[in-house]
């Protein structure tokens, strides 16, 4: 794996309440290697050449302790929303395993997003973390056919695996949930397909299921989303641009979705919106309160 120079590794959020309250984002690597034909960070705006390559960020650990060392505010730190931080090569180089160790022993909390299984090696790290203060964990689920998992999501682990991580997740006492998104439509936007993913995250011991539905293309990842639908799904390209033209946000056309999808929700007490979701996995200060009981 090549390595490429970095001056930061955190960056302050903005805006987020709109993303599981997370107070920093850290990426550890650049590109990702699941060949997910949807993935937004292909978008030429994030200025990522030849994004299915991975590559590493030179001297990340220690420039993430001299920054951890330096804040003042304490919070949690957003992992894998520009590329999964459990590819392949963390097996082998083990960066996001250190960085959690030093997130760890500064205190601060973890907000993680993932399509790989390889989360649950890091398990004694998040239930070190959570004793302190906040950890929430997030699996996309996109689709609860593994055949189409592997289609649209090729070099990820597919849905089976992800479910299976997210109970193992579950039962070490860790909170986790899904992401329903994308949602693509004519793929994966079916009222059978959104009421599976649900079902099995409530089974699998899933907290939340979030959705936005639809799916974001814009400059050359639409390009790179049209080549993979005509490959994949052969005349799906001209049913898009029939629908969509060149807007940024697809909704899916389907209008009962967002009834089905709340339905399906309260049907098994899982959180969907932002706001709660947040509100439940903070502890805010309870553990300090619980001491003075």
């Amino acid at each position: 794996m090549e390595f490429i120079p970095a001056k930061t590794i955190l960056q302050r959020a903005k805006h987020s309440e709109e993303w599981f309250g997370i107070d920093y984002n850290m990426n550890l690597y650049q590109g990702c290697p699941h060949g997910c034909i949807y993935c937004d960070s292909r978008s030429d705006c994030y200025h990522i050449k030849n994004f299915d390559k991975v590559r590493g960020k030179q001297n990340a650990i220690e420039i993430l302790n001299r920054e951890l060392k330096s804040k003042r505010k304490k919070g949690v730190i957003g992992i894998g929303a520009m590329s999964d931080t459990y590819s392949v090569f963390e097996e082998q180089y083990q960066m996001t395993r250190q960085a959690l160790k030093l997130i760890s022993d500064y205190h601060f909390g973890v907000s993680i997003e993932t399509k790989s299984d390889l989360i649950t090696r890091d398990i004694d790290l998040f239930q070190k973390i959570n004793s302190n203060t906040d950890v929430i964990l997030k699996f996309t689920i996109t689709t609860a056919d593994d055949e189409l998992s592997k289609k649209i999501e090729p070099r990820a682990s597919r849905s089976s695996e992800r479910l299976k991580a997210m109970k193992h997740l579950a039962n070490a006492g860790l909170y986790v949930g899904t992401l329903l998104t994308p949602i693509l439509p004519f793929i994966t936007d079916s009222e059978e397909n959104m009421r599976e993913v649900i079902r099995l995250s409530a089974q699998n011991g899933a907290k939340f299921v979030f959705t936005m539905g639809g799916v974001t293309l814009r400059e050359n990842q639409r390009d790179y989303f049209f080549q993979e639908l005509e490959h994949l799904f052969p005349g799906l390209k001209e049913r898009y641009i029939a629908n969509f033209g060149n807007r940024y946000f697809c909704y899916s056309p389907n209008r009962n979705l967002e009834k089905i999808f709340e339905e399906e929700c309260q049907k098994y007490d899982l959180l969907y919106k932002m706001e709660d979701i947040i509100k439940d996995y903070k502890k805010d200060g309870k553990i300090e309160q619980l001491r003075f009981v």
